[in-house]
C-alpha cells in the first residue's frame, strides 16, 4: 500500500464511518438493551463493539503486536446520543493511529490470532474494515428487530423504497 493506497483506504473508511454514524443514531432509544438472544449481544453491545473494534485493530496493527496492550477502555454508553459521541471520538483515535502507520510498514508481517501471520495492510482490510462492516449488517437487522427503521447504507431502505415503487 503506497501513500496513495493509504489515502484512498482513508477515505473508504471515513465514508463507512460516516455510514455507521447514521446507523448508530437510528437505534430506537426506549429499545437500547434489546437481546433478540439470550446468549448474544444486546443492541447497545453490538454497537458498541463497532468501536471497541476499530480501537483494538488499529492498536493491533500500529504495534504490529496481536499481545500489544489496548488503548484505555472506554465505558459502552449508556444512551444512544453518548453512542454516537463515543464512537466519533474512538473513531477520531483510531485513524490518528493508522496515519501514524508507514507505507513501509504495511507489508510486514507478525503473529496474529490462532498461530498464524498477518500483514498490517490486511488488519486494516479485514479484521478492521470488513469485520466492521459485518457487523454493522448485524447491527441493521437488530435495529429492525427492535421495531426501529435503520439508515440506509448502500442504498434505499424499504422504507425509502415504498415512494418510488
Amino acid at each position: 500500500m503506497s501513500k496513495d493506497e493509504m489515502v484512498d483506504f482513508l477515505k473508504m473508511w471515513e465514508r463507512e464511518a460516516r455510514t455507521t454514524l447514521e446507523l448508530l443514531k437510528t437505534i430506537p432509544e426506549d429499545r437500547y438493551e434489546f437481546r433478540p438472544d439470550p446468549k448474544g449481544r444486546s443492541l447497545s453491545e453490538l454497537a458498541w463493539h463497532l468501536a471497541e473494534l476499530e480501537a483494538v485493530m488499529t492498536n493491533i496493527a500500529l504495534k504490529r503486536d496481536f499481545g500489544a496492550p489496548m488503548p484505555p477502555e472506554a465505558k459502552r454508553p449508556r444512551t444512544v446520543p453518548e453512542l454516537v459521541a463515543g464512537y466519533e471520538n474512538v473513531h477520531r483515535e483510531a485513524v490518528q493511529r493508522v496515519t501514524e502507520i508507514r507505507p513501509e510498514d504495511l507489508d510486514r508481517e507478525f503473529p496474529f490470532f490462532g498461530g498464524q501471520t498477518i500483514r498490517v495492510r490486511d488488519v486494516l482490510r479485514y479484521p478492521l474494515l470488513h469485520h466492521l462492516i459485518h457487523h454493522r449488517g448485524q447491527l441493521m437487522m437488530m435495529i429492525r428487530l427492535a421495531e426501529g427503521v435503520p439508515a440506509r447504507v448502500y442504498g434505499p431502505n424499504r422504507e425509502e423504497s415504498r415512494p418510488v415503487r
